[in-house]
């Protein structure tokens, strides 16, 4: 097949879909969750429930109002799900562990710190799975510090011996959350918790590059081989120009120009059927908050290629030097990011408070409105807090629409 012609337009608009943020949304039932969690592959965890957790944040933007024990039933109880590392600390499916057993037969690697660590600290390696095969699941206050050699960092994570130590054992696969208490994990022997029908095989190098380089470029909609570096499981696919190469030559992928773009795009065989949808006039999107942690943003350089949309979490920086807010939401309107909003859940007065409502420079037109509106107030109701106050700056544009609230 010839190289596909595609402009930046197009390829957002394969984003947008691909990420479920556009066409029909899926039921918020169990198999609606499913169904994106396919065609994500991992939600990013995050601590911090100033509105709500990450994870749930971007199911909410893609699903509407769902029931978060559903998410539950699929981690704890069925174990579709599990807890590992893609691009971050993430939930993600347990039919891609195949995937996912390359890192945790290489980690750490042997020339590394952690690897010298580990070796100096047999003891409590042996008596963190000793107490797990006795009495798990177990927090991490649930095991003895037995180290020889304390971990030794500038971070926080210095002196947490067995902190490091269980994420070790989570790295290679010996050990797993199973579940937690509040949002303290429970640890397990992997062998207890992963369900019988889970896939342990290990795969060859080239074909766990070529199945994850596949998820990646499905969920992209369309990218070059840097995007598909780091999307999904960031960082581990070797050569990615050459494994999607490969993967154009069986007609898993098809090579495209993206104008003003000098580099090589790939689409995938699964979502050429999109394309000429997502260049047509009649194409149609929706109008939603995203996490910061979403995973149409998680590559801040392809977010500002696609979208000219500079995010910069501001959790970290010192309140003065904010220029938008601790939290802050990016707004997706159809196939653009056309705003961002600094909210807070406070759950004591029962308000989402928006602290701060900016439009994207010329991006922020009018007819966004009632969709930011609609959007707040269902974010409102899926936090908890129902009512929504606007106590910072909104933009005149999208004033009145907000006034309604």
């Amino acid at each position: 097949m010839d190289a596909l012609d595609l402009d930046i337009r197009t390829v957002r608009r394969l984003a947008v879909r691909r990420q479920r943020l556009s066409g029909p949304r899926p039921s918020p039932g169990p198999e609606g969750l499913r169904e994106v969690l396919r065609d994500l592959r991992c939600l990013q965890i995050d601590p911090v429930g100033v509105v709500a957790r990450s994870h749930l944040l971007v199911l909410w933007s893609r699903l509407g109002r769902f029931d978060p024990d559903d998410l539950e039933a699929l981690l704890w109880r069925e174990r579709w799900l599990f807890e590992y590392w893609a691009h971050a600390a993430s939930v993600v499916l347990t039919e891609d562990l195949p995937l996912h057993r390359r890192l945790m037969r290489r980690h750490p690697g042997a020339d590394s710190r952690m690897s010298a660590w580990a070796l100096a600290n047999g003891e409590l390696r042996e008596h963190v799975l000793v107490r797990l095969a006795e009495s798990g699941p177990l927090p991490t206050d649930g095991f003895e510090d037995r180290a020889a050699v304390p971990w030794e960092s500038t971070g926080w994570t210095a002196g947490r011996n067995v902190e490091r130590m269980l994420e070790l054992l989570w790295f290679q696969g010996l050990i797993m959350v199973a579940g937690r208490r509040g949002r303290t994990r429970l640890w397990d022997l992997a062998e207890r918790r992963l369900p019988p029908w889970a896939d342990r095989a290990d795969l060859p190098d080239a074909e766990v590059e070529e199945r994850s380089a596949e998820h990646a470029l499905r969920a992209l909609g369309a990218g070059r081989a840097r995007d598909v570096r780091r999307h999904f499981v960031r960082e581990r696919y070797g050569d990615a120009a050459a494994t999607l190469e490969r993967l154009a030559e069986r007609g898993r992928a098809v090579r495209a120009r993206v104008a003003g773009s000098a580099e090589p795009w790939f689409v995938h065989a699964d979502v050429l059927p999109l394309v000429e949808r997502a260049a047509g006039a009649g194409w149609q999107g929706r109008t939603t908050l995203l996490s910061p942690f979403d995973n149409l943003l998680c590559d801040r350089e392809r977010t500002s290629l696609l979208w000219g949309f500079d995010y910069v979490n501001e959790m970290y920086t010192p309140r003065a030097k904010r220029r938008f807010g601790y939290y802050v939401l990016p707004v997706l309107h159809g196939d653009r990011l056309v705003g961002r909003v600094a909210a807070r859940a406070d759950r004591r007065r029962g308000v989402l408070d928006l602290e701060g409502v900016y439009a994207e420079g010329r991006a922020g037109d009018e007819a966004a409105g009632p969709g930011l509106a609609a959007a707040v107030g269902e974010l409102a109701v899926f936090a908890g807090v129902g009512a929504v106050a606007c106590t910072g700056p909104v933009p005149g544009v999208w004033r009145e629409a907000l006034a309604g609230l």
